[in-house]
């Protein structure tokens, strides 16, 4: 068939007449996103203070490569800490770099990986069905999952490994797609970038993911000495990319890789005491919790997925979905992030389901996940309301908080009716529920919880005291990094705590960084003579308030909740 000469063929092989309308719808649909974007994803990040132990862990190991210019090294509070490569913290500490050591600094390298991983999916899905409709639906959908929304504005590492593992698998399916021998290459170095990268962020895990999906669907495909020839390219690019650092990290700390590969990765994937351990089958419920506010579109899109299995985008993200997922749930050790590199092809699953229903007028399926989440919010709303009025968890100062909680509620509930009403016009409208309730909810959690959980927030109320001290000393490692974060000091010593940090501070040289209730007034005493001492204490059981005890009784005493922060001055000669 030939074209007119005066309509020429654009990228997409239609005339340019003809795809005007697609170009116009798109770029009302990337602005949609670029909206909802920095409205839910960017500008709540300064609102709350720093949970821990997590977010303070992170902003903290970061912030001590900017102040001591090792980049290769990661140091919690100056004392070694291999429990992750590099890469995620050197993003966070460019975060910090370029917006400054605050809350935004340390969270924005996570709302920029998922932001990335939005851009991802809308790239393959218009890859895939070159529909701009289907793709505003699975970038949506994806943008929207419970768990990817939450973690966009919580600093940890989860968000940037799933960039780079969707990066990875994105690029794996353009070079398998490709027409073309330099799009073929270029995809194939791309995701030997990604699983570098994937690599100093994670671990052994971003180079894992890829080939175990490749491997079935080349070997199904026939197309396995493809995957030799561009895999070995992929291999070569990963390994360039790695191996500087592997090389500068083993020449520094020559146990990094012993301790980082035996514990992070054999222990915790097949020990029987692995940190965080979980039945094999926890990450099934996960799944579903994962992808609220969407979770009773789930039975329609594996149905759809299922009907069409001998088709290869299929297969392919069936492979992408269920294998990865496996493999998870067969390790010890399992939080609920890990299963995020999943939710990409979930993504896209659904956004195909449901544009099938909505092409077909088949409202009652979304309407249905329209009473479910109605169902839920209202459930909570009236927990909320039992509780406050039963145990009074805001108190009367608290008000503005309790009103945040119930505008959250409300909203969920209103978006999703809304979504009852008109399933075929509205059926977005409970993505507005879940980043309402992300943006808010954290911000206007009680005080109760925001004194055990973000203890940033009271000890920024006496920083001015804090860092005009000479020695400081914590009991909780969660408090203590939020301390050495905000004074800007690495060195807070640890009073009867050890926790994540046993193996940094089995190093003989740390061993005056540890402080029992046997030598405390031996340390104080010392470290009073050389100038004033600030204590951050958590005192939340009969052991924490003896250690409580133990120090001397002449010092300023400031206290919130179970946090308590002690001044005391330079004894006299």
């Amino acid at each position: 068939m030939t074209h007119h000469p005066s309509l020429p063929r654009s990228v997409d092989g239609l005339p340019h007449s003809a795809s005007q309308p697609m170009r116009y719808s798109e770029r009302w649909i990337m602005l949609g996103l670029v909206v909802a974007f920095v409205a839910f994803y960017l500008l709540p990040l300064m609102t709350h203070g720093m949970w821990i132990p997590d977010e303070t862990r992170y902003a903290q190991i970061s912030q001590e490569m900017l102040l001591s210019g090792n980049w290769v090294s990661p140091h919690f509070m100056g004392i070694r800490y291999f429990e992750k490569p590099i890469a995620g913290y050197w993003m966070i500490a460019i975060g910090q770099a370029v917006f400054g050591e605050n809350l935004f600094g340390v969270r924005i390298a996570s709302a920029v990986s998922t932001g990335l991983s939005v851009l991802l999916v809308y790239l393959i899905s218009r890859r895939l069905w070159n529909d701009p409709r289907k793709s505003f639906a699975c970038a949506l959908f994806y943008m929207s999952f419970g768990l990817i929304a939450g973690q966009a504005g919580y600093a940890n590492l989860d968000p940037q490994f799933t960039f780079w593992v969707n990066l990875s698998l994105v690029m794996l399916w353009f070079a398998l797609d490709s027409r073309t021998s330099r799009g073929r290459l270029g995809a194939w170095v791309l995701l030997g970038f990604a699983c570098g990268m994937g690599f100093m962020t994670k671990g052994f895990l971003a180079w894992l993911l890829p080939a175990l999906i490749a491997l079935p669907y080349m070997l199904w495909q026939r197309r396995i000495k493809e995957l030799l020839g561009y895999g070995s390219l992929a291999v070569l690019v990963a390994v360039i990319v790695c191996l500087p650092w592997v090389l500068a990290i083993h020449h520094r700390e020559p146990d990094f890789w012993n301790f980082f590969f035996w514990n992070e990765h054999v222990r915790r994937f097949a020990a029987d005491n692995a940190q965080h351990a979980r039945p094999w089958w926890f990450y099934l419920p996960m799944l579903v919790v994962s992808s609220l506010p969407w979770a009773a579109l789930l039975p329609t899109t594996f149905i759809q997925a299922w009907k069409n299995k001998r088709q290869p985008v299929f297969v392919f993200l069936l492979l992408w979905l269920l294998l990865p997922l496996a493999v998870f749930s067969m390790s010890s050790g399992k939080l609920p992030t890990y299963i995020m590199p999943c939710l990409l092809p979930l993504a896209l699953l659904m956004g195909h389901a449901v544009t099938a229903l909505l092409a077909n007028a088949q409202g009652r399926t979304i309407r249905i996940n329209g009473w479910l989440n109605v169902v839920v919010a209202t459930s909570a709303l009236l927990a909320l309301l039992y509780l406050q009025a039963t145990r009074e968890i805001y108190a009367n100062t608290e008000m503005f908080s309790l009103s945040m909680v119930y505008i959250v509620l409300v909203g969920w509930i209103i978006a999703n009716a809304l979504q009852i009403l008109r399933p075929l016009e509205l059926w977005a409208m409970p993505s507005l529920g879940i980043w309402l309730l992300v943006a808010l909810l954290p911000a206007a959690m009680p005080s109760q919880i925001v004194d055990s959980k973000m203890p940033d927030r009271f000890i920024a109320e006496h920083l001015d005291s804090l860092k005009q001290t000479t020695s400081l000393l914590s009991n909780d490692l969660g408090a203590a990094s939020a301390l050495s974060w905000l004074v800007k000091r690495p060195q807070v010593d640890l009073y009867n705590v050890i926790g994540e940090l046993k193996y940094g501070l089995s190093d003989p040289a740390m061993a005056s960084r540890k402080v029992t209730m046997e030598n405390v007034g031996q340390w104080m005493t010392e470290a009073r003579k050389k100038g004033s001492v600030g204590v951050v204490m958590r005192v939340n059981s009969v052991d924490e308030i003896q250690e409580v005890e133990a120090l001397p009784i002449d010092g300023q005493r400031f206290q919130r909740g179970n946090l308590e922060i002690l001044i005391f001055p330079q004894s006299q000669p």
